[in-house]
């Protein structure tokens, strides 16, 4: 498992961002987003699969940047949290009406990238 380092600049944000967003958090086991438009993702693809998943949502006036990071980063005024891919939906009872949440787990620790200073 990877760390890449996922930032765009799209140049009209209010068409693609949310997709943009969605994409992101659905390219690896978790994902972290300690700016607007910059993302920490870990996966098991490489650079150049990312780029592809994301690609068809850029305009040609927009900009995307994946790199493979080390562990390390610095950070001022911002810090990081990671999030977990989201589990696939509850098989619900056909024609039933009542939903299911799960239960939040047990006080979970977030994934260590690095502190804020």
């Amino acid at each position: 498992m990877r760390t890449f380092l996922i930032s765009y600049d799209l140049a009209a944000p209010a068409r693609n961002k949310h997709a943009m967003a969605t994409a992101i958090m659905s390219l690896g086991s978790s994902w972290a987003r300690p700016l607007e438009q910059t993302w920490y993702v870990r996966a098991e693809s490489g650079e150049c699969e990312i780029e592809s998943r994301l690609a068809y949502l850029l305009d040609d006036e927009d900009g995307l940047i994946v790199q493979a990071v080390a562990e390390d980063a610095v950070m001022t005024n911002t810090r990081l949290r990671w999030f977990r891919q989201r589990r696939p939906a509850f098989e619900l009872e056909a024609g039933g009406n009542v939903v299911a949440f799960p239960c939040p787990p047990a006080a979970q620790a977030e994934l260590p990238l690095a502190e804020a200073s």
